[in-house]
């Protein structure tokens, strides 16, 4: 197996929602892998990941607030050493995790139509990084 490990950085704001598709594209294209795995990584314990819809862009904002709506900045968090946004963050980072791993077939990464790579920021602004490894299976 090969591998191909590229590091990317990202200026957020407050509880945003970025498209970070293209970049995964660009580092599958530049591995010169054409099938295997695509690992993203975001090493940050307020900020994460997810996969869905690109068909709207709104619904990028229907997103961050929902997730603002389920898991509110609360004053009554058990752990104190953290603002209570950076409270929140933590538990939002925890389901919905700081790892995607994609298949890749045909030197692009395997997704719907009408999918993309998010990056979630919870406690921002921040600048921030995340990483893609591209594997070969051969």
């Amino acid at each position: 197996m090969s591998g191909f490990l590229k590091k990317f950085t990202l200026r957020t704001e407050d509880h945003g929602v970025h498209p970070i598709t293209d970049r995964v594209q660009e580092a599958i294209a530049e591995s010169g892998i054409e099938s295997g795995l695509c690992i993203v990584h975001c090493p940050h314990t307020t900020a994460g990941l997810t996969i869905t819809s690109f068909v709207d862009p709104n619904g990028r904002d229907d997103l961050s607030e929902e997730i603002r709506r389920l898991i509110p900045s609360r004053n009554d968090f058990h752990h104190k050493n953290d603002t209570p946004v950076d409270a929140a963050g933590h538990v939002k980072t925890s389901l919905f995790g700081t790892t995607l791993t994609v298949i890749v077939e045909g030197g692009k990464a395997l997704l719907g139509s009408s999918q993309g790579v998010l990056y979630l920021e919870f406690d921002g602004p921040r600048n921030r990084q995340y990483y893609v490894k591209v594997i070969s299976d051969v």
